[in-house]
């Protein structure tokens, strides 16, 4: 029988019923002879209820006790989830990030995972035991609470079943796999049986909300295989796993991700010289505002327009940055524009097959979808759009590829 890791989040033990039944739908697995290690989140709404009442106290709270607070979110779900358990006859026992030992550095709010002492686990493993541990959460080395961020329990999840050499760490979420794009935005849209570790984090990192992409990072780098499954409905769900030279029938691209929270800050008339682009964007990384798709077009008269993409919530930070800053980089002007969306098709096929670009832009063109900027890689191609033909771009591309078919269908 396999080892399963099996994480469950805030929706998936929102309330008493649903607790009820990740411990039902567990102990099946149990009973088949699986051992089973669950990670699970807060339940929905807790965590931003207990940020609510230390900003209440605090505008910007101690990192340290932010951590303590916060933390206990999970603490309370372990604790109901093997009462659960044990209530239809399954033993389980619960343990929180610092009881489970796993260490972390000690950057509070935002830790990374150095280690994991697994004894425990297996012990109670060995004598027949679920074992529930928190998610989103450990320990530094002086014994400090620290929390791993946005995204914490997958990564917490795919860290243990990286210590355990787990068979499969299992994600369980509200949908029942990754899709080739927003099935809320193309009804068509079709559930991808596998897709590689590279191609979900670049989904990821272009918008998917499926899974964060620390946790895909972890689960590439440590060969662990990821399972997306639905915490309500059974299936396959959708695997993600490492490339396979043996899928004949690979499609050119697997999936659409698109992002609405984009702004695009314009520079003109930078000076053309070596050190411009530099000077530039080490101001904004300098104020920890990440930057993304980056268009640099040579001028006239020896000067350049440079453009690049924030979040949306940097914007603010961004522009008054660079408008302070105006004079001493030497620029004519700086503009925004919030009004943009990127959207990114992904696949490993796209590094055998030429004409892939041609193909989607004719797609956009088609419809009158003007480009404003384009990046690429060898497994990716984002474009950036006027955000109010967001939807319609996603559906004309999605069915320039074909990608509601089955691979072996699909337009090569």
């Amino acid at each position: 029988m396999s080892l399963l890791v099996q994480k469950f989040g805030g929706t998936s033990v929102g309330s008493v019923e649903r607790i009820k039944a990740v411990a039902e739908k567990v102990a099946g697995f149990h009973r088949d002879g699986h051992d089973v290690v669950v990670v699970v989140s807060a339940m929905s709404g807790e965590t931003n209820r207990l940020i609510g009442l230390a900003q209440q106290i605090q505008e910007q709270a101690d990192p340290r006790e932010y951590d303590v607070l916060v933390s206990t979110g999970e603490q309370v779900t372990i604790a109901l989830l093997c009462m659960a358990f044990k209530a239809i006859g399954c033993d389980a026992r619960s343990y929180t990030g610092g009881q489970v030992c796993i260490l972390t550095d000690d950057k509070h709010t935002k830790a990374r995972i150095q280690e994991i002492d697994d004894s425990r686990i297996r012990a109670d493993l060995s004598a027949g035991r679920v074992v529930v541990v928190a998610g989103f959460q450990g320990n530094d080395a002086d014994g400090n609470i620290t929390t791993l961020g946005r995204g914490g329990s997958d990564t917490s999840a795919v860290a243990i079943a990286a210590a355990l050499k787990a068979d499969e760490c299992q994600i369980y979420t509200d949908v029942d796999g990754v899709y080739t794009t927003d099935p809320r935005l193309v009804e068509d849209a079709r559930r991808l049986e596998r897709i590689t570790f590279e191609e979900m984090l670049e989904m990821a990192s272009q918008g998917s909300k499926v899974l964060q992409i620390r946790a895909v990072e972890f689960a590439g780098k440590y060969k662990v295989p990821l399972r997306v499954l639905s915490s309500f409905e059974d299936g396959p769900g959708t695997l993600i796993s490492l490339e396979d030279d043996n899928q004949m029938e690979k499609p050119v691209v697997s999936g659409i991700a698109f992002n609405r929270d984009e702004a695009k800050i314009t520079l003109k008339g930078v000076p053309d010289r070596p050190g411009s682009a530099s000077n530039i964007l080490g101001l904004v990384a300098g104020a920890n505002i990440e930057v993304d798709v980056i268009v640099q077009n040579v001028g006239h008269e020896g000067s350049s327009d440079f453009s690049f993409t924030v979040h949306r919530n940097d914007l603010k930070s961004a522009m008054d940055l660079l408008l302070s800053a105006r004079e001493n980089l030497g620029v004519a002007e700086v503009i925004c524009d919030d009004g943009i969306a990127k959207i990114a098709l992904v696949g490993v096929g796209m590094r055998s097959h030429a004409g892939v670009a041609a193909l989607m832009f004719k797609a956009l063109g088609d419809e009158g979808i003007n480009i404003h900027m384009i990046s690429t890689s060898e497994i990716k191609i984002t474009v950036i759009i006027d955000e109010k033909y967001l939807e319609l771009a996603v559906r004309s591309v999605h069915a320039a590829f074909e990608m509601e078919k089955e691979p072996e269908e699909q337009v090569s």
